[in-house]
């Protein structure tokens, strides 16, 4: 089969990860590079080998594209490129807005058309290791903490929280019944209305929750989700992919007069499903749904819970923030 010919619209630091992995393919080939900046874009194209645009040409030579521009690019774009009926994987969020974003995906939808969303954490060793093990989860608790990076100027809803709040959804196997947040307005370089911290409760049909904490003030990199249930927990790193598994055993005192406290767990450390590359699997995946080896209309319905959730959370952005600059 040959090598599908991609496009992709971004040169910034996750278009050059796409990049990489779209050269790197056995299965595609990137045809070409847009950016409007001429010497990021060249400079970008130039080192995969391909020719450099500043904008989205006739796609009719083109299987498919990936959008890693801004995000208020992101609905044109998308729309230019479901138009032409080419498949398409867009970086999160998939527009400015929940509307667009819902009215990207209806055109989509109305083809049929092959079209992924960018929540990578999906495609973790650590989480595509934990759907093996898991069976009924209960409660999901997610830390996700980064240091302040002041080229960010979204909040942190939208940059941390939506990959956790995704695969709580992914590992739940529902659509939240309930939603609750808390937002923190701290660092005085940041926007108005872009939240510092996120910390969401998720309500469950049947009782199960979902805690989970999104900041940009930490100053280490955070990235763990711990899995409950019955008679496990599946606890996860995602920065280091990898799993633990604890089943508890008993307890009792440490020295039988009730002195001290002794607990007997059984530790696993089963192998991972995957050792590649998040953004390969991915890719890989991408290919896949184009190919009909992946159902594409379930991957569609996959994208819209996330964003209805970070919807939910930054609607509870207050209209003027007042804080001390």
């Amino acid at each position: 089969m040959a090598a599908k010919r991609v496009a992709l619209v971004g040169a910034g630091t996750m278009g050059s990860h796409h990049a990489r992995v779209i050269s790197q393919s056995t299965q595609a080939e990137l045809a070409l590079l847009v950016d409007p900046r001429e010497s990021v874009g060249r400079a970008v194209a130039e080192r995969f080998g391909t020719q450099w645009a500043p904008e989205l040409p006739d796609l009719a030579d083109i299987d498919a594209v990936i959008v890693a521009a801004a995000t208020e690019a992101h609905y044109p774009l998308a729309m230019q490129v479901i138009s032409q009926q080419t498949p398409l994987l867009v970086e999160k969020p998939v527009a400015d807005s929940l509307l667009r974003t819902e009215e990207i995906l209806a055109a989509a939808d109305a083809l049929d058309l092959p079209f992924l969303c960018g929540l990578l954490e999906r495609y973790n060793p650590a989480i595509l290791t934990a759907r093996t093990l898991i069976h009924a989860p209960f409660h999901i608790t997610a830390t996700r903490h980064s240091p302040y990076a002041a080229r960010i100027k979204t909040g942190v809803a939208w940059d941390l929280l939506v990959h956790d709040v995704d695969l709580a959804i992914f590992l739940m196997g529902a659509e939240p019944q309930q939603v609750d947040a808390r937002l923190g307005f701290f660092h005085p370089s940041s926007e108005p209305d872009a939240e510092d911290v996120a910390e969401t409760l998720l309500e469950f049909t049947g009782g199960a929750i979902a805690q989970i904490s999104a900041s940009r003030l930490g100053q280490r990199k955070i990235r763990q989700v711990s899995i409950y249930e019955d008679d496990r927990l599946v606890e996860l790193d995602l920065l280091r992919r990898d799993v633990t598994v604890y089943h508890h055993i008993s307890e009792n005192s440490a020295d039988g007069e009730g002195r001290g406290y002794k607990q007997q767990t059984v530790i696993e450390i089963p192998e991972l499903a995957s050792s590649q590359e998040p953004l390969t699997t991915q890719f890989e995946h991408f290919m896949d749904v184009i190919d009909g080896k992946a159902d594409a209309a379930a991957e569609r319905a996959s994208i819209l819970p996330s964003h209805r959730v970070i919807d939910e959370v930054t609607s509870k952005r207050p209209s003027l923030v007042a804080r001390d600059r």
